[in-house]
């Protein structure tokens, strides 16, 4: 179980922040984890340079979540991802993505109802070195699905055909994001059974407080 920090504007995370997240990744040797939605409307394309950049001059390696799965990931890194289905934004930001030889992973939902268009400019990204990875079938949160509708059929209809509609698209899924960051110790244990690695987020939406994050 993996946990991010929001770079979305709603998420008040200040260039400051993330530059002193960057510095102690750099500092102690870790991996940094950020994650935005869609650059241009709920992250600023100059918030995602910033990082981009900013992980550049310090020496950081850009790893994916399969990379950090597979194990072997050593000194300092930056794991950026970019979730939901803002696909045409993602592949504005490749020129972007080459200048700084960075490589990152997208979690994406709602596979199944996008065009043949966006998912070519999937396959052109997973081209380029970056990760794609599973977010669901619908984006419904996790905790709520299971209480209503209960573990297996979250699995059944929400988790394993997000995971399976990729792979048999040729991508080589070896990791999943909730959305929202809602999760559970009962949803991990069960997803775990089938994808390495999750990640989740280091604060709800809901409130400053609560923390979907179990560390």
């Amino acid at each position: 179980m993996h946990c991010a920090a929001d770079l979305d504007t709603r998420a008040n995370n200040s260039l400051d922040s993330v530059d002193t997240a960057l510095d102690r990744a750099a500092d102690r040797g870790q991996v940094v984890e950020l994650y935005a939605h869609n650059p241009g409307t709920t992250v600023p394309v100059s918030t995602i340079e910033h990082v981009l950049a900013g992980a550049h001059d310090r020496g950081l390696r850009f790893v994916t979540y399969a990379e950090l799965a597979a194990g072997g990931v050593t000194g300092p890194g930056i794991a950026l991802s970019f979730d939901d289905t803002f696909i045409a934004a993602w592949s504005e930001l490749r020129p972007m993505f080459t200048a700084y030889g960075a490589r990152v992973t997208f979690f994406v939902s709602r596979y199944g109802v996008l065009s043949p268009a966006l998912h070519a400019q999937l396959h052109e990204l997973a081209g380029d070195g970056h990760e794609v990875a599973a977010h669901t079938v619908l984006h419904q949160r996790g905790p709520d699905y299971v209480e209503q509708y209960g573990l297996a059929a979250y699995l059944a209809e929400e988790v394993l055909p997000s995971i399976q509609v990729l792979r048999d698209e040729g991508f080589e899924v070896t990791s999943f994001a909730y959305p929202f960051g809602a999760r559970t110790s009962e949803t991990d244990d069960a997803i775990l059974a089938h994808v390495p690695i999750i990640r989740s987020v280091a604060f709800s939406y809901h409130g400053a407080v609560a923390s979907p994050c179990p560390h």
